[in-house]
């Protein structure tokens, strides 16, 4: 295809402010999790937008923080990692008129690279116009931003400007992938998030953190238009297991209710979800187990 564009996008921004609801609502699916819960996107997560224009490849970070673990020293080499190499950067805020010290940290590492960077003002639903502003005011001087976008991801108001003004910074170039392409994620670890967005929704405050979910099993049964699905819920304390579980397993069926309606939503078919709860302590500070559960080592290279 002829004078299209293509290249890679990074979102950052500190947790919360809203990168994977914008990358979902610009993707037009639901690929990456969201709560309103800290550290809740932990992979990088690779998604594809295509239209007539060209194709924008946009990769989501988890939130930058600092980190209290190994888990949390993973999710943010990730988040340096997507930094480099990429055509633009989308730097994620949400409106406020003075600067804090999260968002200075990220504009310390922002300022030593290179790749132009749109500050991107997210949740504009949720303030008068007049405070945009002065967030605007605020964040400007910050760096040599090369655009500045207000948006709300969840009212879809700003976005297809935003998607407009990325164009104007991507190379020419064809597609990088099928057009036909939306994400790197196989259907397991979309499952797998899904569930576990679930989980951080209704769990209270001191579990989220230290839960993952790991697929045992995704069969179909093609005769009946069913899939089968067991799932194991990670946690890290007996005290915890018995949160998720619930009175009378309450909790865990109100979990698996509501994974299953957005599980079935993915894949098309109905779902026969059966989850289990199992213990292993510190699993955040073990290599071997994040790797067992899927923190994938190429993501932080």
């Amino acid at each position: 295809m002829n004078n299209t564009k293509s290249g890679f996008v990074t979102l950052i921004g500190r947790p919360n402010v809203g990168k994977s609801t914008l990358m979902n609502r610009i993707i037009g699916q639901k690929i990456a999790i969201t709560s309103n819960k800290p550290q809740t996107t932990r992979n990088r997560i690779e998604t594809v937008y295509t239209d007539e224009r060209g194709q924008i490849v946009f990769l989501d970070t988890p939130g930058i923080h600092k980190p209290k673990n190994k888990l949390g020293q993973y999710m943010q080499r990730v988040t340096a990692a997507a930094m480099n190499g990429v055509d633009l950067i989308l730097w994620l805020i949400e409106p406020d008129e003075f600067v804090g010290g999260g968002d200075s940290y990220i504009a310390s590492r922002l300022a030593s690279g290179k790749t132009p960077v749109i500050l991107v003002i997210n949740k504009i639903d949720s303030i008068p116009h007049e405070n945009i502003l002065m967030t605007i005011e605020a964040y400007r001087n910050l760096l040599p931003f090369v655009e500045i976008v207000p948006v709300s991801a969840l009212r879809n108001k700003g976005i297809d400007d935003l998607v407009s003004t990325i164009y104007k910074y991507l190379p020419e170039g064809p597609y990088l992938f099928d057009p036909d392409t939306i994400t790197d994620q196989p259907e397991r670890a979309i499952v797998s998030e899904m569930i576990r967005e679930k989980a951080l929704q209704v769990l209270s405050c001191e579990v989220p953190h230290g839960i993952a979910v790991i697929i045992d099993s995704m069969k179909d049964r093609e005769e009946k238009h069913i899939c089968d699905i067991d799932a194991t819920i990670i946690c890290e304390r007996e005290s915890h297991k018995g949160i998720i579980i619930g009175k009378r397993g309450a909790m865990l069926k109100r979990i698996g209710t509501n994974a299953r309606f957005e599980i079935e939503r993915l894949l098309g078919c109905k779902v026969n979800l059966k989850l289990f709860v199992k213990v292993k302590e510190n699993w955040r500070d073990s290599e071997v187990l994040m790797a067992n559960y899927g923190f994938r080592k190429e993501d932080e290279e």
